[in-house]
């Protein structure tokens, strides 16, 4: 049993379907969000940051601007530079100098880095099982509406 949008948020009129389709977009991630913030904090990371070590580990050994670590990003508002000193600060990425243009750096996951995704990798599953009320047919689906919504 699953409840509807009308009864997680007490509301039973809509102005038009498509308006129950965007708050239910925007509920479910608030609620998913909860999860990820749930299940990253006892690693001391946000989600935030595991998605910049996620990005860092597919490039590394190689190196990576803060911009384009930016552009990759799923919240394309995020302070990355914010969010890469406190990686840093947990020893997680190392920053250097870019040589060929002073005011860019040049970002690297660390060996602690990669640790803890290694350790992450094992227990994510659980995370992505909260979708496992849907088939693979559903989650597809969903997948392939979500990617026309923004068209």
């Amino acid at each position: 049993f699953f409840m509807t949008i009308e009864e997680e948020i007490k509301q039973s009129k809509f102005r038009n379907v498509q308006q129950k389709a965007i708050l239910n977009i925007l509920f479910t991630s608030n609620w998913i969000q909860n999860k990820q913030k749930e299940f990253f904090e006892p690693f001391g990371i946000t989600g935030q940051q595991y998605n910049i070590l996620r990005i860092l580990r597919g490039q590394h050994p190689n190196l990576i601007s803060g911009a384009e670590i930016k552009s990759r990003m799923l919240d394309k508002n995020s302070d990355v530079s914010r969010l890469l000193d406190r990686l840093i600060g947990k020893n997680l990425v190392s920053k250097s100098q870019c040589p060929n243009d002073k005011r860019a750096s040049d970002i690297l996951i660390t060996d602690s880095g990669l640790s803890l995704l290694e350790k992450l990798d094992s227990s994510i599953n659980n995370l992505d099982t909260k979708l496992n009320s849907l088939s693979e047919e559903e989650a597809n689906q969903l997948s392939t509406l979500l990617d026309k919504s923004r068209d």
